[in-house]
């Protein structure tokens, strides 16, 4: 691929770079946010859904039910949300939902970003609920998998990430 310069000469662009633009590209992506950052987080909405719902059965307490149960269906309509954005994203049709419902009503107001970054708040908050109140050690052994694949996807995707934008800056 040749590439203008400002000069009235053409350069030649090599193939190298040319992976690596696509590569970075990709990250910003609707598929690639959804899958390593979207979805985890509707993973750790969801068990966290079920551990309340757990925790309200032992103690008989309705409310905590209820809340359980809210919590289930928010990560189950997060996820969904997720999933069509996928599939917009890799049809190559935009998308007329965000990410979740959180940024579906930041849209409302004009800053679906800003609601997306609070509920990102919301759910690292669950995930430290979840390790500090002890819950973690009520997950199901296929749960527990579960929460370490989200940990793992998330975490890994935010770290190769980030090393790919330091390696570009040094090129």
């Amino acid at each position: 691929m040749k590439e203008q310069t400002g000069r009235s000469h053409e350069i030649e662009q090599s193939p190298q770079i040319e992976q690596s633009d696509q590569i970075e590209s990709f990250f910003p992506t609707p598929t690639f946010q959804a899958l390593t950052m979207g979805i985890p987080f509707c993973i750790f909405k969801l068990l966290f859904g079920l551990l309340a719902l757990r925790a309200a059965a032992d103690q008989r307490f309705i409310a905590l039910a209820a809340f359980g149960w809210l919590i289930v269906v928010w990560a189950a309509t997060d996820l969904s949300m997720n999933l069509a954005r996928v599939v917009f994203h890799l049809s190559g049709r935009a998308s007329p939902i965000e990410y979740c419902v959180i940024a579906q009503a930041g849209r409302l107001f004009g800053r679906p970003r800003l609601f997306l970054a609070i509920d990102t708040l919301i759910s690292f908050s669950i995930i430290c609920f979840v390790l500090w109140s002890g819950w973690i050690v009520q997950l199901r052994h296929t749960e527990s998998y579960l929460w370490y694949a989200a940990t793992t996807l998330n975490l890994i995707s935010i770290s190769v990430v980030s090393i790919w934008i330091e390696f570009r800056r040094g090129a």
